[in-house]
């Protein structure tokens, strides 16, 4: 099993390895199975989820071109589990990740969910042992490029559902209301809802840019521009 002074070493950490660095790599089942006392990294999630959305926050702010509309998308698209899955295999934590034997055969090492909370309990390790300025140094050094790639401009129809997917509760959905016209020269009424929600509607010379625009138009009643 790897050890974590290896991958400090790879990560050009140079701090000793304190003990609830070794808890963040601690998945509940192993703490189960071995019967520790130390506790797992479940309680440490918490703490990295509210450092990393603070971090973000921080980050964005600092980019003068962005205003509170797009700041709100795009921390939407970078504090969720996908993303913080992506990033722990990113920064090569899942190689220390301690699971349970049964986790471990039912593929535990590559679940979103198992990977997301690794990076949050990391995170909030970093905090709680180093303490802030350290730890958005590291962010700043590793994540500030994978945030700042998020900036790039997607379209209303992304946008909206990156802005959604961090509650998988919500789900989109279009419809096309009416088209009118001409064959060469027809006009499409699009509608969006959110679960049963109409939250937006848009028209356009072809469908796709009329859900384009009821995108468009759904983020504008979502995010106060």
């Amino acid at each position: 099993m790897l050890e974590t002074k290896e991958l400090f070493k790879s990560l050009n950490i140079k701090k000793e390895v304190k003990p609830l660095i070794e808890q963040a790599f601690i998945h509940s089942s192993f703490f189960y199975e071995n019967k520790l006392s130390s506790g797992s990294n479940e309680r440490l999630e918490f703490i990295g989820d509210a450092v990393l959305e603070l971090w973000v926050s921080k980050t964005l702010f600092s980019v003068a071109s962005l205003n509170e509309g797009k700041m709100t998308i795009i921390r939407a698209q970078f504090v969720c589990e996908k993303s913080f899955a992506d990033l722990a295999l990113f920064l090569n934590l899942d190689k220390y990740l301690k699971l349970g034997v049964g986790e471990e055969k039912m593929g535990g090492r590559k679940k979103a969910s198992i990977l997301a909370d690794l990076f949050e309990a990391f995170v909030g390790a970093l905090y709680l042992e180093y303490g802030y300025d350290f730890t958005f140094s590291f962010l700043d050094k590793h994540l500030k490029q994978q945030l700042y790639k998020l900036q790039l401009n997607k379209g209303p129809k992304n946008e909206l559902q990156e802005y959604v997917q961090s509650d998988r509760r919500k789900s989109l959905r279009y419809e096309v209301l009416n088209s009118y016209g001409p064959a060469n020269d027809k006009t499409f009424e699009v509608v969006v809802y959110l679960n049963d929600i109409l939250l937006g509607k848009g028209k356009g010379t072809t469908k796709k840019i009329a859900e384009q625009n009821a995108a468009e138009d759904a983020l504008g009643k979502l995010v106060k521009k």
